[in-house]
């Protein structure tokens, strides 16, 4: 037995272990961009059945592998219908860090006293707002369906923008750095099976779970109802009681490449 690893790793050339190791990290990154998202869970499942596949054909088994091969076919069709969101965020998390652009935390923290200050007084005021912080992707796309305002940051600005009956006041936010880019912006929904709770049935924090699922922007949500404030990042919204708290999940996302 030995013998024989011997004789095969002598064969072994320097392009078989480039081989191997461009398939690794491949594999390795992949994770990465899917290890949050509900994508990875059917992932594991799929490498489960690939590896029983396998089993089968060492094995010699000839039924059960045309049996697993063909419901693997099955899968793979459901799984690009099923998450089309996800498998989209990948697709354009590839992207984006391929030409990465960096976030402007800097100058976004010299403004987030001001968000967070249009945050509360819309909290205690019970005024809805949506807010959409880009980070690495960008959101022109999203931007360009609203009304751009391309101004600084401010409470009073955030504040007039969502006041009741103000034109803008349905839409979302998008803030870039410390720039308002635009407002009045229209944001994708999520498929309805994966919501969860009666929370993530009304409009704003749909839209604000929807954008997180397809980009890696952070969304505010401030409901119009409760004056609850929400954030939702990577496709999952949490109810925050407690600003700093808030405030420290959100910087520490930003921050993180």
């Amino acid at each position: 037995m030995f013998a024989d690893i011997g004789t095969i790793l002598r064969q072994v050339t320097v392009l078989d272990v480039l081989d191997i190791l461009l398939i690794a990290f491949m594999i390795y990154y992949i994770i990465l961009l899917i290890r949050d998202t509900k994508a990875y869970q059917a992932a594991v499942g799929l490498a489960f059945i690939g590896a029983l596949y396998l089993l089968t054909v060492w094995g010699r088994l000839g039924v059960s592998s045309r049996i697993i091969r063909s419901f693997i076919n099955y899968v793979i069709i459901a799984i690009i219908v099923l998450f089309q969101g996800e498998i989209r965020r990948f697709l354009t998390e590839i992207g984006s860090r391929t030409f990465r652009k960096p976030f402007a935390l800097r100058s976004f923290q010299e403004k987030i006293e001001d968000l967070f200050h249009a945050i509360d007084y819309l909290s205690q005021k019970k005024i809805g707002g949506l807010i959409a912080i880009e980070k690495e992707i960008s959101l022109s796309t999203y931007a360009d369906r609203g009304v751009k305002v391309d101004a600084l940051l401010s409470k009073d600005l955030l504040v007039s923008i969502f006041f009741p009956h103000s034109p803008l006041h349905d839409g979302a936010v998008i803030i870039k750095g410390d720039n308002i880019v635009a407002a009045g912006c229209l944001l994708p929904l999520p498929a309805a099976h994966r919501l969860k709770s009666p929370l993530q049935t009304r409009t704003r924090h749909l839209a604000a779970i929807g954008l997180s699922e397809e980009t890696d922007a952070a969304v505010i949500v401030i409901s119009e109802e409760t004056g609850i404030v929400s954030l939702a990042i990577k496709g999952h919204l949490e109810k925050y009681d407690f600003k700093d708290v808030m405030e420290k999940r959100l910087l520490g996302y930003l921050k993180n490449r």
